[in-house]
């Protein structure tokens, strides 16, 4: 399955735009993560512990989003964005992914 944020593939030409799909996921943070954040808040540097939480949340949403675009019989989805909310008191974050599924014309014999 081609997954690109561009609104066409090279060397590709889209037969059928199929429909809008998505996929979204929550993700929580524990206090301790919580606590770990607002300390590298003081003293400078990156969090491991929200980047991992948001990698894994991206890759859930984006594997969504294919498993449903896979499901209507698409070859791939163009224009994909990914969106990030925080929910609740700042301790939960959304992450929802969304395209266009398609189908691609056949390749031409030469």
């Amino acid at each position: 399955m081609i997954v690109t944020t561009t609104p066409e593939v090279q060397g590709l030409q889209i037969d059928q735009y199929i429909r809008v799909v998505a996929g979204e996921t929550v993700a929580g943070i524990n206090a301790l993560k919580d606590l770990g954040a607002g300390f590298r808040n003081i003293v400078g540097g990156r969090s491991g512990s929200y980047e991992s939480e948001i990698l894994q949340a991206r890759e859930t949403a984006l594997g969504e989003m294919v498993e449903r675009a896979m499901q209507l019989g698409a070859q791939g989805i163009v224009g994909v964005d990914i969106d990030y909310l925080t929910l609740g008191q700042g301790n939960m974050v959304m992450v929802s992914a969304s395209g266009t599924a398609v189908t691609f014309k056949p390749a031409e014999a030469e």
